[in-house]
């Protein structure tokens, strides 16, 4: 079961540690709002938000190992 408390508390440490991470729109993008936006923290972490929820987007956080099997998963197919 989901604690709902322990992800308050999770959103509010990622928005101290790293709320100051500006993400980049995906260049797939139509040019509204409804996309989703990384960015990289000083540390390499990768911060990914939710441009339509503006700063109520909840924030996600990968390290650089994490990014880099996300990212050969989506070339690979794996979530196709």
């Amino acid at each position: 079961m989901i604690d709902p408390e322990a992800l308050v508390e999770n959103q509010v440490a990622l928005a101290a540690a790293y709320g100051d991470v500006v993400g980049v729109k995906s260049s797939r993008s139509a040019g509204d709002s409804n996309c989703v936006e990384v960015g990289t923290a000083a540390d390499g972490t990768r911060i990914l938000t939710d441009s339509k929820l503006g700063t109520n987007s909840p924030r996600l956080a990968f390290t650089p190992s994490e990014w880099v099997a996300f990212r050969e998963g989506v070339r690979n197919g794996e979530f196709d």
